[in-house]
């Protein structure tokens, strides 16, 4: 099917792409990415970490099974654009409740089909994330790649404070099941006669099944800014903390830094993506930017306790460095991609972190003990 008017996707680099507009129209500038996830589409464009980005899904086909209320993974789509090869007009799913394109023309999002994403792909990977622009407005090439030219990196820019929630909140829905979805069901891993642990989590870019997971294993949630204090964290008496994931530069969020610094050793603390680089930076560690970045559900880490090798689900562009973190933490975990830090633990401190999506959804979900682990050090 031929979706809407003619569309472009300019690089800073100056590569054009001509396309079709999809979802919204209009104008919208970020950092172009690409993701290798097969499914789960409508739960990356929901992620607040990619806030900032202009998502590209490597896989040819989106939209197959269409969106739905469920699959949220927090109130809207966070996403700068999206680009995609062939969208999906037809959904088939007995879940589906809109097609994609209609999903994205409802929540404003630009977006572009009908170009090649692998040969964007390509270009990603072999120089770098980098700032592009999607038009359906201005079809100047030469206009657009001075955009996105003069377009600010994410390096250094503060986007928690642009995705946090404004106040706290209690949290009590449990995992999904296929019968009653979320509404009629508090899905629980624990017993009845089993030990509730109360976490203050806090919201640097919360997804919803982060804490769906931290729910089943035995946590009550209450969920806090991200500029919330130590004080008022420790006037809560948590018997844990939890640190979110979020977008942008974790360098820029340095009063996140210091906060966490001032609850290190009164609290065990469990990080994921951005909360375990936040985490890092308040144990003295370092972090930079990586080339392209891990996005997608395929990521082979290896948990060094068991030596075990896990499939996970990924979503970051920046990384520790692991030479920071020698003599402050243990390197826990490792991607066998590119060996960069994937989790770390503290030696003495009852905490630990890890830099994938344990919550995955819809998955893979082999990280998932990772929560009942956090659940054994409150214990």
């Amino acid at each position: 099917m031929k979706f809407g008017s003619k569309a472009i996707l300019a690089l800073s680099d100056g590569t054009i792409f001509e396309g079709r507009s999809f979802g919204a129209e209009g104008e919208t500038i970020g950092e172009v990415c690409f993701n290798t996830s097969l499914t789960g589409y409508q739960e990356v464009l929901t992620d607040p970490s990619y806030k900032g980005q202009i998502v590209t899904m490597t896989y040819t086909e989106q939209g197959n099974y269409g969106a739905n209320d469920e699959d949220m993974e927090s109130i809207k789509p966070w996403v700068e654009g999206f680009v995609v090869k062939e969208p999906c007009a037809k959904p088939s799913s007995w879940r589906s409740e809109e097609s994609l394109d209609a999903f994205l023309k409802k929540n404003g999002v630009v977006s572009i089909c009908g170009i090649d994403t692998r040969a964007l792909t390509r270009i990603i990977r072999s120089k770098g994330a980098m700032q592009a622009i999607i038009s359906t407005t201005d079809l100047d090439p030469c206009s657009l790649v001075k955009k996105a030219v003069a377009s600010p990196s994410l390096v250094g820019c503060d986007l928690v404070k642009e995705v946090t929630c404004a106040e706290p909140y209690d949290w009590g829905q449990g995992l999904w099941d296929v019968e009653y979805g979320y509404d009629r069901r508090r899905g629980s891993r624990i017993e009845e006669d089993e030990k509730r642990y109360k976490v203050v989590a806090f919201d640097f870019g919360m997804k919803r099944n982060i804490l769906r997971n931290l729910h089943a294993v035995g946590c009550d949630v209450t969920v806090v800014p991200a500029s919330t204090t130590a004080e008022e964290v420790l006037k809560m008496a948590p018997d844990g903390i939890f640190l979110s994931n979020g977008p942008g530069d974790p360098d820029a969020v340095g009063y996140a830094k210091e906060t966490i610094k001032e609850l290190l050793g009164k609290k065990p603390i469990f990080g994921i993506c951005l909360g375990h680089q936040i985490l890092s930076l308040a144990l003295g560690g370092s972090t930079y930017k990586l080339k392209f970045g891990h996005r997608g559900g395929n990521q082979p880490v290896q948990d060094l306790t068991t030596t075990k090798v896990e499939i996970t689900s990924q979503n970051h562009g920046f990384a520790v460095d692991l030479d920071s973190m020698k003599g402050v933490a243990e390197l826990t975990h490792i991607n066998l991609n590119d060996r960069t830090v994937e989790g770390i633990s503290h030696k003495e401190l009852p905490l630990f972190s890890v830099q994938y999506h344990p919550e995955a959804s819809p998955g893979p979900h082999d990280s998932v003990y990772l929560f009942r682990r956090f659940v054994e050090m409150m214990g």
